[in-house]
């Protein structure tokens, strides 16, 4: 499926319902060996499918999308080394585990969108966290690998090998669709304007936003991030929050709440609060977006980007990319003390740039 479109070739899309289902994560971690682990992620697959049925008989036959919240079956690694999270955690792309969200998409004709750990054969021994969309026919129609993590390997950290693999399609994927052009946002992504704005000039109308993130009554980093997202790209926004990890040594309920959907105007059509949720539930109307982006005016504001004038500001390195390949170009493995010794490279970075003093007696 071709990734570029121009005005003649969109879908007309008829109005339909999205939800962001608010759900607990069960976590995997303290799970006695492998296998064990991989079982209970499977019950957490089977359990967020019920939810979805559930959901979708009591809002009503109108619910055609549902994203789901961050590392939704496993949680997240606790500290396990690479090579053990991958083999307790992460899924095959052919495998069961995706084999069973497809069912469920059949069985409830939604369109799903989730957020898991995945392997890739060209990368033995990692995992990517992968944001995907699978189709109500039970086609994987989309999967995007988080661009910047501060714990997990990232496309950009073997960036060459990458390209040359999936090409920058494979970056920034964003699918036609029957529901609009879909792109997914990872979790704290959310925070980085670039990775919308490099989506949306790709064409995305609706982004699916898996998070785990801090509840709170007031506004919050990410809260904030979701309605700007979606106003400065003119685009939807769908993002799912945990209602709480369980099954851990932290509080509970420490992310959870404001799941919720956001017009292409930031504004939120509808918010869950605390706990489990499906009231996250909305129209979407893709037409409204359409007709919005193709006006001339002051709040057009993908009309109005001046590219060339950043494009001197992005050139060079902060976060060092390829960092986990070797010196012949083979992907290589990282132990965890990786991460902060590559982030204390990109603090060094910004204060050669002059971007960042450090302070006296540092």
């Amino acid at each position: 499926m071709s990734h570029t479109a121009t005005p003649d070739t969109l879908l007309e899309v008829q109005p339909y319902v999205a939800l962001a289902l608010q759900t607990p994560c069960h976590a995997i971690n303290r799970a006695p060996d492998t296998a064990t682990a991989r079982e209970w992620m499977r019950n957490n697959i089977l359990r967020v499918g019920q939810q979805i049925h559930a959901s979708k008989q009591f809002i009503g036959p109108e619910v055609r999308l549902v994203v789901l919240p961050e590392y939704f079956a496993s949680s997240f690694p606790l500290g396990d080394p690479l090579p053990v999270w991958a083999e307790r955690a992460a899924w095959h792309p052919e495998g069961s585990e995706y084999a069973a969200v497809a069912q469920m998409a059949i069985k409830s004709q939604v369109f799903i969108s989730g957020n898991c750990y995945e392997l890739d054969a060209h990368f033995p021994g990692f995992y990517f966290q992968t944001s995907f969309i699978v189709d109500d026919t039970g086609k994987t129609v989309l999967r995007y690998r988080r661009l910047i993590s501060m714990f997990a390997p990232t496309p950009h950290d073997v960036w060459d090998r990458y390209l040359e693999i999936y090409g920058i399609e494979g970056v920034f994927p964003v699918a036609h669709t029957v529901l609009g052009r879909l792109a997914c946002i990872a979790s704290e992504e959310i925070l980085f304007p670039e990775i919308a704005r490099a989506l949306a000039l790709r064409g995305a109308e609706v982004f699916l936003h898996s998070t785990s993130e801090p509840g709170s009554p007031d506004l919050t980093p990410k809260d904030v991030a979701k309605r700007a997202r979606a106003y400065e790209n003119m685009a939807w926004v769908v993002s799912a929050n945990s209602a709480g990890i369980l099954n851990t040594d932290f509080p509970a309920q420490s992310t959870d709440g404001m799941s919720k959907v956001v017009d292409h105007k930031g504004q939120v059509r509808a918010e869950a609060g605390f706990g489990e949720s499906m009231v996250a539930n909305a129209e979407i109307d893709i037409a409204a977006v359409r007709r919005a982006r193709a006006k001339p005016n002051m709040t057009n504001l993908l009309s109005r980007q001046r590219l060339e004038l950043f494009s001197a500001l992005y050139t060079g390195t902060v976060y060092p990319a390829n960092s986990m390949l070797d010196a012949q170009g083979a992907p290589q493995v990282p132990n965890r003390s990786h991460f902060s010794a590559t982030q204390k490279r990109a603090l060094q970075a910004l204060h050669d740039r002059g971007v960042l003093a450090y302070p006296a007696g540092r």
